[in-house]
């Protein structure tokens, strides 16, 4: 038998290792966007774009299925990050919480126009031949998204990722400080390469008075709108999906904890704490 020679490599570091390339998929799905009460973006040729060091794809379209007006905007220091990109699976990235307007490749930005009203450097016109014609697009920069008929929250999904959600019967502990704050043996793991497992706990199992509510809400494009908890000490250590997308139903109510910022012990095992965009700095 023969064996081609060489080192074997683990796909996430195969994926990883492009990391600092400037990436692009075209996508089958019909994608419109609105604006200003009116639709501007309508588009069946669309792609996914994944600037240096972005884990997260945007929105790109051909310039003529923009039904708005693109100007060149003003040059600014916009491409900087001041404290350093976060870190994941041991290398910097740019999360979503980096601005759109921190471009990693070449290109030139643009503003969108519609009516009275101007989104400054909501486009990106990248140089790449690859991507000739078409402008990247700032999901946050507009009202909302359709991939087909169906709204899309978050930022744009990507179709090499996905989640998995498996029942077990894990003793998971969870502790803050040496105190403990839950523990269930009936935990739901929520698999979602290259983040941690994510270990949702029934309601139930979370220990009198030991979270509060909190205020703050995001999105994901995979699971929906999150609400997150608070201890006395810590604020928004955990999340819950009240009504999470459909992909993701199964968790609807139960509740997870940051892995990066609280004990997890399970099996009688500690965890240890991964390095990711939600580790405390």
């Amino acid at each position: 038998m023969c064996h081609a020679s060489g080192v074997a490599v683990r796909i996430r570091d195969a994926l990883m290792g492009r990391l600092d390339e400037l990436r692009f998929e075209p996508i089958e799905k019909r994608i419109r966007a609105t604006l200003a009460r009116r639709q501007v973006i309508d588009s069946e040729r669309a792609m996914l774009v994944w600037e240096p060091k972005r884990v997260t794809p945007a929105y790109a379209v051909p310039a003529d299925d923009i039904d708005a007006e693109l100007i060149a905007a003003m040059p600014g220091e916009d491409g900087l990050v001041a404290d350093g990109a976060p870190e994941l699976a041991g290398r910097p990235v740019y999360d979503p919480s980096i601005p759109f307007t921190v471009h990693t490749a070449d290109g030139h930005s643009l503003d969108i126009g519609i009516d009275d009203e101007q989104r400054q450097k909501a486009a990106f016109r990248p140089t790449d031949p690859a991507l000739e014609g078409y402008v990247v697009l700032d999901f946050d920069a507009f009202d909302a998204w359709y991939e087909e008929d169906e709204r899309n929250v978050g930022h744009p999904r990507d179709p090499f990722h996905r989640i998995e959600i498996v029942h077990s019967s894990r003793s998971v502990r969870v502790e803050l400080g040496g105190v403990l704050v839950a523990a269930s043996t009936t935990p739901y793991l929520l698999f979602e390469a290259p983040l941690p497992v994510r270990y949702y706990l029934p309601v139930e199992t979370i220990v009198a008075g030991a979270l509060r509510p909190s205020e703050s809400r995001t999105l994901c494009a995979y699971k929906g709108e999150a609400a997150y908890w608070s201890t006395d000490g810590e604020q928004d250590v955990a999340w819950s999906y009240p009504d999470p997308l459909r992909e993701a139903r199964e968790v609807a109510g139960r509740i997870a904890f940051f892995n990066e910022r609280v004990d997890l012990i399970v099996d009688g095992k500690p965890l240890n704490r991964p390095i990711t965009p939600w580790s405390k700095s």
